[in-house]
């Protein structure tokens, strides 16, 4: 069933029950809902907790009058049109009802259809006028949430940066590497032209740079001699120096002829990188020619960076201290072992210096050379598990004996594994005694399933083993060895390594590896 819409709320206020009854009456015929109130006070109670849409008053009532109900509508909610009915018209009533926000004034007696017309038309306008209001707050609500939204961006843009600098600082593991990235990425934030980073020497009294980074379209602009880097054309360092002992940012947005700054120089900011409460060095960001001029995000930015940097630093240096005291240590281990050998002395550094050599000559990393320098000389360190009367037995092992003796690689990785460091050193020294063919131990491991770095340990090892005096038997001869090297590719060595074993040692290159280091 369909329904007429509801009309609105009419509120008549007068202390003249005829009015009220008749006026009641009228509007009721015609669809309206209607409130009645004897004076202001009633019609404030009513407007507390019913919904007005318009509202009808008289001037002169008892306790509150209709100018002081009109000001109190007018407080409570802006959007009510109040009429005046009144029977005493006069100009001060006309002008005080309008100061009220009064949108008629009707005298009586009131012609019912007059009102009619007059209701009508106050409620178009009133519907004109709340929704010019609800669009003038919509416009409001998109302006702050699009305020809001910007502000928002802002800081997650922020966030990311700050995060960028904190995941960039994680991943470094030395010095040098360090310096250079924050000279990169103070450049990359706030597309400056240079960034240079001086640490302060106090013995010398002056800043030494370590590092320095040109942006790719500054560098077109300096000056280039036969290709080389780009010559720096300005020098800070007696700038850096004044003002590095107070340990605070230095932050110039525009360089306005400032005495001891070269004139290429529009923008500085020079920055502390303090490592318990001193400082240690200085960050210097430069903005030459062109438009860019730091502001003060930029040097939040930057102090940033340089905190971040300083606790790299310390971890670093931590680190290196505590990785270089846990290698001397694990070394001691192993001169320990070999010591329990007077044979053996030395082969831990003779087969690493052989392994780093074939490593180099098969165009390994500088890496892959690294992790070869840890697992050469740690290789045998498994044997500390081994007893001396097995160890040192000077003739052949029982086989209950030898699967003892093969328990040292194993021993060794776990060793190592306990400590948390050198993955990769320790599944070489698990798998140094393993065979190309699959015949060695402890995994049976065959062809490309052993690492390679431990392939290449492997020919080391046995090289150095079989050319070096033993408890159970002296050195082999020089053509027994080749023999035994070479009939092994394929078989217990990788073929690619024996080839590069095989041109190294017709060079003579092996026999002054080992000659150097004996």
């Amino acid at each position: 069933m369909i329904t007429d819409t509801p009309k609105e709320t009419l509120l008549f206020v007068d202390d003249e029950e005829s009015i009220l009854e008749v006026a009641s009456e009228f509007f009721m015929a015609k669809g309206y809902n209607i409130l009645t109130a004897q004076n202001g006070r009633i019609a404030t109670n009513i407007l507390e907790k019913s919904k007005i849409d318009c509202c009808f008053t008289d001037i002169n009532m008892p306790e509150m009058d209709g100018l002081a109900l009109a000001e109190y509508i007018r407080n409570v909610d802006n959007t009510i049109p109040v009429i005046i009915m009144t029977g005493y018209p006069s100009l001060d009533n006309t002008i005080r009802t309008l100061k009220n926000g009064v949108v008629d004034f009707l005298i009586k007696p009131v012609n019912l259809n007059q009102m009619e017309i007059c209701v009508k038309r106050v409620l178009k306008e009133r519907q004109l006028f709340v929704k010019n209001i609800f669009l003038t707050k919509e416009v409001e609500n998109k302006q702050r949430i699009e305020d809001l939204n910007l502000e928002l961006m802002v800081k997650v843009e922020e966030l990311d940066i700050l995060n960028r600098i904190m995941t960039d600082f994680a991943t470094i593991s030395s010095s040098s590497d360090l310096f250079m990235r924050v000279v990169d990425l103070s450049i990359e934030l706030t597309r400056a032209d240079e960034a240079c980073f001086y640490v302060i020497n106090e013995t010398i009294q002056r800043p030494v740079q370590v590092a320095r980074s040109v942006a790719d379209e500054a560098c077109g602009q300096e000056v280039s001699v036969a290709g080389s880097p780009c010559v720096q054309s300005w020098d800070i360092s007696q700038l850096v120096l004044e003002n590095y002992e107070d340990g605070k940012p230095l932050l110039i947005q525009e360089n306005r002829n400032i005495p001891g700054l070269h004139a290429s120089i529009r923008s500085l900011m020079l920055v502390p990188l303090n490592i318990r409460k001193k400082v240690f060095g200085v960050l210097a960001v430069v903005s030459m020619n062109g438009d860019i001029r730091f502001l003060e995000k930029d040097l939040y930015y930057m102090s940033f960076i340089t905190n971040r940097a300083a606790y790299a630093i310390e971890n670093i240096a931590l680190y290196e201290n505590i990785y270089e005291n846990l290698l001397a240590t694990l070394y001691a281990f192993v001169r320990a072992i070999e010591a329990r050998d007077p044979y053996t002395q030395q082969h831990s550094i003779r087969v690493t210096r052989i392994a780093i050599a074939l490593c180099k000559a098969m165009g390994g990393s500088q890496e892959q050379q690294e992790i070869l320098e840890v697992a050469g000389q740690l290789h045998d360190i498994g044997k500390i598990g081994i007893r001396d009367n097995i160890l040192l037995k000077p003739g052949r092992l029982t086989d209950e004996e030898f699967s003892i003796i093969k328990e040292h690689p194993v021993i060794g990785a776990n060793i190592v594994e306990q400590l948390g460091l050198w993955d990769q050193p320790k599944h070489i020294i698990r798998c140094h005694h393993e065979r190309y063919d699959g015949k060695g131990y402890p995994d049976g491991l065959a062809g490309e399933e052993i690492p390679m770095l431990a392939r290449i340990l492997s020919v080391a090892d046995v090289y150095d083993a079989i050319a070096s005096d033993r408890a159970y038997r002296t050195r082999m001869d020089e053509e027994k060895i080749l023999k035994i090297m070479y009939d092994g590719s394929g078989t217990q060595f990788d073929p690619q390594v024996i080839d590069t074993f095989r041109m190294m040692y017709e060079k003579g290159d092996l026999k002054e590896i080992i000659e150097t280091n004996s």
